[in-house]
């Protein structure tokens, strides 16, 4: 135990930071590494119940309370003199290092190399064992015990490292000690035992997987991890599922292109992959036709978010490679944070449509109207006066125009199938609710206007006021282009927009001057009662189709996502 402790701090780039200002500990560097620091300085931690003699010696000779990089106070008598880095192939981690007295695994062996790695790739570079403080040769027996309590570590859903030690002879005391090249460095070593870490995932982990699967997201697990440990923790989230296929890189790198396209959609969980794996994967998703997503946080994940569709970085534990090469950063570091993204994402785009519906089908109603007018009875016809159409664009059109635009998600925004990226903005429901004003508002509007042509004056009134009318109740309609007005109501900021445009007219109208410069005169209850039967109408009309909408989306095919 204290030799893999030992190893585990040393071979090792990760600090614990004691508490600040804010009470909490603090790690700096790799989450699995701080966690092997962690273990080892729990062993020396006064209330571990830990006798003296029970604590190695080149711990116990550290403070009871480490300042600011308390691993230092192990590293810094046994300092480091070469390192053979971890990497996604190579799967494991070496130092070298010239050690003191008191950290001397082996009597005399002032220097070490220690490994840390996977078990598989580290067992594979040991021949002997440290059991029951004595080095012995590595049996067959000894081999397969120790892959069985990894894979038992592993299928409890732990990460698991293997960790050895190769010592050497020849530190500090030597003027000119021989460079150790990595294959030197990496074999023949001694094995220590195993850690096993527990990562849980967060707790709105799965809720977010949850989510992704209800509108159509598929998510898919890629980890270096083991095969078994990789399996437990996605099922525990929902993302492996009875049927699924898991395959590690040596699986993957069996298949061939064809073979892997085929098989792509039934595979959730990659483990021990390299970043080459990584890429071919996001590239079988797109070859697919789908829209592909890749987070990841190394500078080998870098291909892999370059040519996904959208890459997402760690902003936490990212690399600066890996947010260079990425399309978004997560300040969290949290995917139920991409979840997030997602609904805002759809939440705008939303708005953007019924902003863009609404003064579209509002315009081509006020340009049909009085272009048409003017050109089939001349300019003396005009149905408004340009004072009253620069006021039906500015105000009425204007406010609610802007409430939309914050109008909140509809009921069912986390509940729909992706969108096709190909598709315009001026989707089917866009064009529906255009078609409407064309063959319904503008034939009541020249059937009103023609009827009281003898009066202008008293068609002028009614155009201006049914424009008001019918702006509003679209405008509350556009609230949702999917709902009707009970199961989503309007919000607070629309209906502050039109309760201050009914206000505001009616203000106006108490002014001589004001009505004279529209054209119109002050509205009687004969034209209060045609406009509010016409709005009744448009209102009808717009529910109605809200529920053909309702009714294609429903029975329209899902994209995939």
């Amino acid at each position: 135990m204290q030799a893999l402790l030992l190893a585990g701090v040393l071979c090792n780039d990760a600090e614990l930071l004691p508490p600040g200002d804010s009470g909490q500990w603090a790690i700096r560097g790799d989450p699995t590494e701080a966690a092997l620091v962690v273990a080892a300085l729990k062993l020396r931690a006064p209330d571990s119940g830990n006798a003296a003699e029970s604590c190695p010696a080149w711990l116990a000779a550290q403070p009871h309370t480490p300042d600011a990089g308390c691993a230092l106070h192990v590293r810094a008598p046994n300092p480091r003199v070469e390192e053979f880095p971890f990497s996604s192939e190579r799967k494991r981690m070496t130092t070298v290092h010239d050690l003191s007295p008191q950290a001397a695994p082996v009597a005399g062996a002032d220097r070490a190399a220690f490994m840390k790695g996977a078990p598989e790739v580290v067992l594979a570079r040991c021949d002997r064992v440290l059991a029951g403080g004595e080095i012995r040769p590595l049996t067959y027996a000894d081999r397969a015990a120790v892959q069985a309590a990894a894979e038992r570590m592993a299928g409890r859903a732990l990460r698991v490292l293997a960790l050895s030690m190769l010592p050497l002879h020849g530190g500090p005391g030597d003027h000119q000690p021989a460079p150790l090249t990595e294959d030197k460095a990496e074999h023949g070593h001694v094995l220590l035992g195993l850690a096993g870490m527990m990562d849980p995932p967060r707790d709105e982990a799965a809720q977010a997987v949850a989510t992704c699967r209800r509108v159509g997201i598929r998510p898919v697990m890629i980890t270096g991890d083991h095969r078994l440990t990789a399996e437990a923790v996605a099922r525990e989230i929902g993302i492996h599922r009875e049927g699924d296929v898991v395959l590690t890189g040596d699986g993957l790198a069996a298949l061939d292109d064809a073979t892997f396209a085929s098989m792509v959609d039934r595979v959730s969980v990659y483990a021990r992959v390299s970043p080459m794996d990584k890429l071919r994967i996001v590239k079988a998703w797109k070859a697919r036709g789908d829209v592909v997503a890749m987070t990841g946080d190394g500078v080998n994940d870098a291909p892999a978010l370059k040519q996904a569709d959208i890459g997402v970085a760690m902003g936490i534990a990212g690399t600066e490679v890996a947010r260079e090469a990425a399309d978004m950063v997560l300040t969290d570091d949290n995917f139920a944070s991409i979840v997030n993204a997602i609904e805002l994402g759809r939440w705008i785009y939303d708005n953007i449509k019924k902003y863009l519906t609404f003064l579209l089908r509002c315009n081509i109603t006020e340009v049909a109207v009085i272009g048409g007018t003017v050109l089939l009875l001349g300019p003396e016809y005009l149905p408004l006066l340009p004072a009253a159409i620069l006021y039906i664009n500015l105000a009425t059109d204007g406010l609610p125009a802007l409430a939309l635009g914050v109008a909140p998600p509809d009921p069912d925004i986390m509940a729909r199938p992706p969108r096709d990226p190909r598709e315009s903005v001026f989707t089917r429901d866009v064009k529906i609710f255009v078609l409407l004003a064309v063959c319904l508002e503008i034939p009541l509007f020249f059937t009103l206007f023609l009827h009281d042509l003898g009066d202008i004056d008293t068609a002028r009134t009614e155009m201006f006021f049914l424009f008001i009318i019918v702006e509003m109740i679209i405008a509350l309609n556009f609230r949702s282009m999917r709902f009707g007005v009970v199961q989503a109501p309007p919000h607070g900021w629309l209906l502050l927009a039109i309760a201050w445009e009914v206000a505001l007219v009616a203000v106006l109208m108490q002014f001589a001057p004001v009505r004279e410069a529209f054209g119109i005169r002050m509205p009687d209850g004969r034209t209060l009662g045609i406009i509010t039967a016409f709005g009744a109408v448009v209102f009808a009309s717009m529910e109605v189709a809200k529920v053909f909408i309702r009714r294609r989306l429903a029975a329209a095919p899902p994209q995939s996502g």
